[in-house]
Formats: structure tokens, C-alpha cells, sequence
């Protein structure tokens, strides 16, 4: 998928797993209808934002070079990107937040290239190319803020999530597909509303990948920042939000300063947020994100960092004391005085050090699982690893010898050692047997008829994280979404109008067209009541121009209000935005 695309350096370096979720953008899919959409928001945006958010949002968007008129090609701003250290592609609206947090940390801007409907002009729930491309990017232009978004990735694609969060996921994407589609049944969206009440108010533990999306979430899509008497705006939710940019900044929404806590905070997408956080400065955000790593099993490891990954049901990675990685699916754990004392996996599990697989220790060497008991030896105060050359002579851990090793906590591996592997610092980090029988007691863990024994050498877990520790390890193209996003449907009603508005922008560009204002006027008046936003843009266009026809659009205007009130201060502001550029100097 990356051959089909403009690429830069930053783009090349992505693995194979994460391109599997990139799309081409595919720019003429985007109507005139989108691109009235997108410019409408925009010049409301940055006539209302520069008033509001932080000085770095109108400084980025020339830096990303991103258009007030015409939605971003992401091709294009790759070039630009790349000048920032940073690039961005098209994705399928929402992909798993692991995988979002992945291309963060690879300086990767994910942009569902999708665009909301007319109606949903103001918000949509789901991730579209105005909340991207008009939110996130202008923002990582600043350099502290970009750090902190790479950072967060890097952390975040390691937190350990569950089985729920999945489940909360899938619900999340398919709601936020049926609310932007069109025609789609009321029932049905409140069917998946339901469930995606039911499992967002579940009592479960929230995982790690719960909490940091939290804190992503009160950051990244929905933060503010300076004082909270005084904010102002730079999370991409509200910065690509025509309404609630406004109803946040008034004291309707509750604000509170950026801390920790911010991590329990759940939030409902479908709706309006009741309360932001607000950090004093971008430096801030790392600094309570590192606060939160330290309290993640990525840093904690121990028996706590093992048994979420046996309850996440997903491939993970668990680091001893000596370096070596144990990736697979966890299945089990025996403790002993609140510490892990034997692991295993089910499965295939690939061994690691540095995150690069172990040479003769891929999953083809380990497809059915792998154990390892983890400590010191009992009744011996040096642990395997601290021994010296000399030491593991003297206790008989050395090759071609039949030896006993019972470990603190009832483990014991009897067998005859083959050899041992080392690592760069020249500690012994595996220890294989054969003819190996490993016991806990009197439940038996390895059976010398199961081939050779492997045994990971360290004395405690020092990292417990999710993924694989070498992603080259194990198949990860597997991605197949439950739902994809809807296109709107061709009729010859909206055929007809999509061309009038290509009429109008052609107009608007100083481009040949058959079309007049006034007869594309009297076509949209005729055939297309409902619409309100080309007979704003023809207005914008006749106040300069013909006095007599802006009257009578106005008119209309204000015809529609009457007739939908929903969309009046829309119209409003559509007004209001022409006639000040008129009277501005």
C-alpha cells in the first residue's frame, strides 16, 4: 500500500502491520458539496479560532500548508510534513487505538480521509478529514507538542488492553459509520447506541489502554490550555468543531486543571463533552504522562504485569531482569509470596533481546508455547545470571552435566544442560536441556519427551507490555475491519446539485461556467429547498457583485431559518462572515 502513495523517509520506515491500515486518499472522490463543506468550517474556524485557540494553530496551518478553500491532499502535505519530521495517511475512519498510537510514535499523522456530511457539519462522532486535517495537523508544528504527541504514541501502542475495550471499540466504530451514513434507520442507531451505553457504563477494571486513551482523549482530541480562567483551545475535537469550540469556552462546561486523574475520566463520543481539563503548557502533558508510565506494567513489570496480560487475551511481551523477551499469547502464572515464579504461554511465542528476535527462537522453534521459571535458586543467594564462569561451574550449571535447579517457589528443572546463550554484557540470558522434566510440585510443567527445554534465565520481570517484542516475529497482517465506512449515494437530485456547487466554486475561482449566479439561484430555490449552504456561498459571491441578487438570497435565508431552525445560526454565521469581510478594510 505505501508504493501507492506520495511517500517521504518518515513513511518508509513504517512496518508492514501498520501499512496494512493505510488507503489512498483518493481526491476526486471529494464532491463540491465536500468541498463547500470543508471551506465553510474552515473560514469559520479560523475567523473564530484566532480569537481562541493557542497562537500555534494558525501558525501550523501555513507551516502544514493547509487550505481555507480546498481540502488537503495528504500527498501534498507530505512534502511539507516531512520539512517538521512528520507525515501523515489516509486510514478507514477509526482504527485500534494501539495501532493509532503506533503510527504517533513512528511521527505518523492518521487521517480518516472521509468527510462528514452537510448535516453533520458542526460534529460528527466519527473521525473524518476536517477533524484530522483542520484539527490535528496544524497543531504538531509545534515542535514541544509534537515531541508529546510522539511520545504518547510510543508509550500508549505498549498499554495493555482487554477483551471489553475491543468490544468497546468495534461498537464506537460501527455507531460513528451508521450516524454519518446516510438513510440509516433510527432503530438501528439506537440499537447500537444501547450497546454502546451498555458497554461504556460496564463495570469492569479499566485497563491500561482505557486509561491512556483517557488521558488522549482529554488531551490530544478534547484539551485546553493556560489557566481555567482563561483557556484556550488546542485539541483537535475542538478545533474542528464549529459548535462545541464555542460551548466550550463558555461556563456551561465545567474546567478543571490537567492532572493525573484525568486517566479516570471516562467520556461518551456521541456527545458533547460536560467538563475539559486545562494544562498550563505543553511541557505539562509529558509531564503527567510519564507520571502515568511509571505506573504501567511497561516500567512495573512483577506478577501484577503478567496477569493483565493473561486477562487481555492478547499477544504481549514480558521482560526479564537479564534482557531476554518472551512474546506470545500468556495463559498462566504460579506465584509465590506475591511473585511470579513460572510462566507460560500458549501458542506461538517468539524470544527476544533488544526487541530483535533471538536467532533459533522464533515461533517455527516455540509454535506450542513456551515456560520459564523466573527467581534465584533455593537456598543459593546468587542468582543465575550474577554467576561468573566459575560460580556455575561450581554448581554444576554448565554444559554436558545432568543437573537438578530447584527454584524459590517450588520450581524445579531437572535435565541434562546442552548449552547456554549469552548476551552482549555476557550473561547467560538461556539455559537448553534435554531429556528435561520441569515440576512445581506435583503438577508437572515439561515432560522430556516434549523435545528440548529452553529456559529464560533472570530473577524477576522487570517489563510486561502489549505486542510483540519484534514485530517480524509474528503475522500481524490480519486486520479486518467489522464495518466500513458508507458512501453517500449518487441520485440524479444530488448529481444536480453537487453540480451547482461546482458552478458556484468554479464562479468563486474566476473559472468558465455555463451557469450564472442567478440561474444556478433560481435552480437551488426551485429544486432543492432544504439546501442552505450553496445559497450562502451565492450570496457571499452577489454581495459583491449584483446587489439585487444578494437581496433576494438573503431573503431566502431567511425563508429557511423559518423552515429549519436547526440550521439558522448556521445560516447566520454564513452571513455574518460575508458581510464583515465586506466591511473589513
Amino acid at each position: 500500500m505505501i508504493d501507492n502513495i506520495q511517500s517521504n523517509e518518515i513513511l518508509d520506515r513504517l512496518p508492514a502491520h501498520l501499512q496494512q491500515y493505510i488507503k489512498p486518499q483518493n481526491y476526486d472522490d471529494y464532491s463540491p458539496i465536500n468541498q463547500a463543506a470543508w471551506r465553510y468550517v474552515m473560514r469559520k474556524n479560523v475567523d473564530y479560532l484566532s480569537q481562541v485557540a493557542h497562537d500555534s494553530y494558525l501558525e501550523g496551518l501555513k507551516k502544514t500548508g493547509i487550505s481555507i478553500d480546498s481540502i488537503p491532499n495528504m500527498y501534498g502535505m507530505n512534502r511539507i510534513l516531512e520539512e517538521i519530521g512528520w507525515a501523515a495517511v489516509a486510514v478507514d475512519g477509526f482504527i485500534p487505538p494501539a495501532a493509532f498510537m503506533e503510527f504517533q510514535a513512528y511521527n505518523v499523522l492518521v487521517i480518516a480521509s472521509d468527510i462528514r456530511q452537510l448535516e453533520h457539519i458542526e460534529y460528527t462522532p466519527a473521525p473524518d478529514i476536517i477533524h484530522e486535517g483542520a484539527g490535528h495537523a496544524p497543531i504538531i508544528a509545534n515542535p514541544e507538542y509534537a515531541e508529546y504527541l510522539r511520545r504518547f504514541g510510543e508509550i500508549g501502542c505498549k498499554a495493555i488492553s482487554s477483551s471489553h475495550d475491543y468490544e468497546v471499540y468495534e461498537a464506537i466504530r460501527e455507531l460513528s459509520i451508521l450516524k454519518e451514513a446516510e438513510d440509516t434507520p433510527k432503530e438501528k442507531i439506537e440499537e447500537v447506541e444501547k450497546r454502546v451505553d451498555e458497554l461504556q457504563n460496564a463495570d469492569v477494571k479499566p485497563s491500561e489502554m482505557a486509561q491512556i486513551r483517557n488521558l488522549h482523549w482529554w488531551t490530544v482530541e478534547y484539551g485546553l490550555i493556560g489557566t481555567v480562567e482563561e483557556p484556550k483551545i488546542y485539541g483537535a475535537g475542538l478545533l474542528s468543531s464549529i459548535g462545541e469550540s464555542k460551548s466550550c469556552m463558555t461556563n456551561a462546561v465545567k474546567k478543571l486543571p490537567y492532572t493525573l486523574e484525568a486517566s479516570k475520566k471516562e467520556f461518551d463520543i456521541t456527545k458533547p463533552q460536560p467538563q475539559l481539563f486545562v494544562t498550563p503548557d505543553f511541557a505539562h502533558l509529558s509531564l503527567v504522562l510519564e507520571e502515568f508510565a511509571n505506573k504501567m506494567a511497561l516500567r512495573k513489570g512483577g506478577l501484577e504485569g503478567i496477569q493483565k496480560l493473561i486477562d487481555s487475551k492478547n499477544l504481549g511481551t514480558i521482560e526479564f531482569s537479564t534482557g531476554i523477551q518472551v512474546s506470545g499469547n500468556f495463559s498462566k502464572v504460579i506465584e509465590h509470596e506475591g511473585k511470579p515464579v513460572y510462566i507460560q504461554t500458549k501458542g506461538k511465542t517468539a524470544l527476544s533481546s533488544r526487541e530483535k528476535e533471538l536467532v533459533g527462537h522464533g515461533v517455527s522453534t516455540h509454535p506450542e508455547g513456551f515456560g520459564s521459571p523466573i527467581g534465584s535458586l533455593k537456598g543459593i543467594n546468587l542468582a543465575i545470571e550474577d554467576m561468573s564462569p566459575r560460580d556455575l561451574r561450581a554448581y554444576d550449571i554448565y554444559e554436558g552435566e545432568n543437573v537438578s535447579l530447584e527454584f524459590e517457589g517450588g520450581v524445579k528443572v531437572e535435565g541434562e544442560i546442552i548449552t547456554g546463550t549469552r548476551n552482549l554484557q555476557g550473561k547467560i540470558i538461556i539455559i537448553s536441556f534435554k531429556n528435561c522434566t520441569v515440576t512445581h510440585h506435583d503438577e508437572i510443567l515439561f515432560k522430556p519427551e516434549w523435545s528440548k527445554y529452553d529456559m529464560a534465565v533472570g530473577k524477576e520481570i522487570i517489563s510486561a507490555f502489549a505486542g510483540p517484542a519484534d514485530h517480524h516475529s509474528f503475522d500481524l497482517i490480519t486486520h479486518t475491519p467489522s464495518t466500513t465506512t458508507i458512501k453517500s449515494k449518487k441520485t440524479p437530485e444530488r448529481e444536480e446539485l453537487e453540480s451547482l456547487y461546482k458552478s458556484i466554486r468554479n464562479i468563486r475561482n474566476g473559472e468558465n461556467t455555463k451557469f450564472s449566479l442567478n440561474a444556478a439561484f433560481d435552480i437551488v430555490k426551485k429544486h432543492h429547498p432544504k439546501d442552505w449552504l450553496l445559497s450562502v456561498e451565492i450570496y457571499e459571491l452577489a454581495v459583491e457583485d449584483d446587489p439585487k441578487l444578494a437581496k433576494e438570497v438573503k431573503a431566502r435565508l431567511e425563508e429557511i431559518k423559518k423552515d429549519r431552525p436547526e440550521v439558522a445560526h448556521l445560516i447566520n454565521d454564513g452571513i455574518e462572515m460575508t458581510e464583515i469581510k465586506m466591511v473589513t478594510p
